[in-house]
């Protein structure tokens, strides 16, 4: 290949990999904690699974709702309920290991659901509200918000 195609090509995924990035903001007080406690989370996206999203989830999606005094999360996994402690610090988490009830479920959903909750080290609310869990900087969960917790 001559100069001038190699430099194109290189110019050309430069400008392909820009556009296809997600603009995230950190939650912060200006998104206000609300926008994180007040909502139960509904996972649409799960990153490393080796099956398709809706093959993971076909009837149930798993969701996730935290508490801010008690630093608690709790959910379902798409087949049983679980719920946990986990540590926060400006955009990063942790989360610890999470009980749950012991339904047996089908698939391998549960359990790609609970294996990446405990591997995120980061979180961040995107430009559409949209909450993302992340390992360093790499989105790995993708949450929609649903309505509001019954209290």
């Amino acid at each position: 290949m001559n100069k001038k195609t190699v430099l194109f090509l290189s110019l050309f995924s430069l400008l392909f990999s820009a556009c296809c990035t997600t603009k995230t903001k950190e939650v912060s007080a200006t998104i206000g904690k609300s926008d994180f406690y007040d909502y139960a989370w509904e996972l649409e996206y799960l990153s490393g699974a080796r099956i398709a999203f809706e093959g993971l989830y076909p009837e149930k999606k798993p969701h996730i709702m935290f508490k801010d005094l008690s630093n608690e999360f709790n959910g379902n996994t798409s087949c049983n309920v679980y719920s946990g402690k986990y540590t926060k610090k400006e955009n990063s988490i942790q989360f610890g290991n999470a009980i749950k009830t012991m339904i047996y479920c089908e698939g391998g959903g549960e359990e790609a659901f609970l294996k990446m909750l405990g591997k995120v080290n980061k979180f961040a609310i995107d430009s559409e509200g949209k909450l993302l869990l992340l390992i360093d900087d790499i989105p790995m969960m993708r949450f929609k918000k649903m309505a509001k917790p019954q209290q």
